[in-house]
């Protein structure tokens, strides 16, 4: 069973996702609101994927795609969420480490979609 964990202030889009995710036999999905409470999850509980937004209380969703690859070392598959489609934003994100970046907002099939094939990577 898979465990992901969903970063986003936004309480109706984190349900959505949840549902989506759920819904689809992707495992357990963990919700946080902020970046110092995803840092947290992820310091003492093991995950197989992260979906974040970019714009959070404390730590940007780039700051804990940095803090994952760079402080952990981990690969797991990491998708950012944003409103920002603008190019440099998607850039970064990239160049940080992430491994997708989507636009908000989002089809919850789409969504399903590229979580589907992160995780068989």
């Amino acid at each position: 069973m898979k465990k992901i964990l969903v970063c986003d202030d936004d309480e109706a889009l984190i349900s959505m996702i949840r549902f989506k995710l759920s819904k689809d036999n992707y495992g357990e999905v963990v919700k946080v609101a902020d970046g110092r409470k995803a840092m947290h999850e992820l310091i003492y509980h093991d995950y197989d994927m992260i979906i974040t937004d970019i714009h959070m209380p404390y730590f940007s969703g780039l700051e804990l795609v940095t803090f994952v690859r760079e402080k952990l070392g981990d690969k797991m598959p990491i998708i950012v969420l944003s409103v920002e489609g603008v190019e440099n934003t998607v850039t970064e994100a990239f160049q940080l480490g992430a491994d997708d970046f989507i636009s908000k907002p989002f089809s919850p099939n789409e969504l399903s979609m590229r979580v589907k094939r992160l995780l068989s990577a």
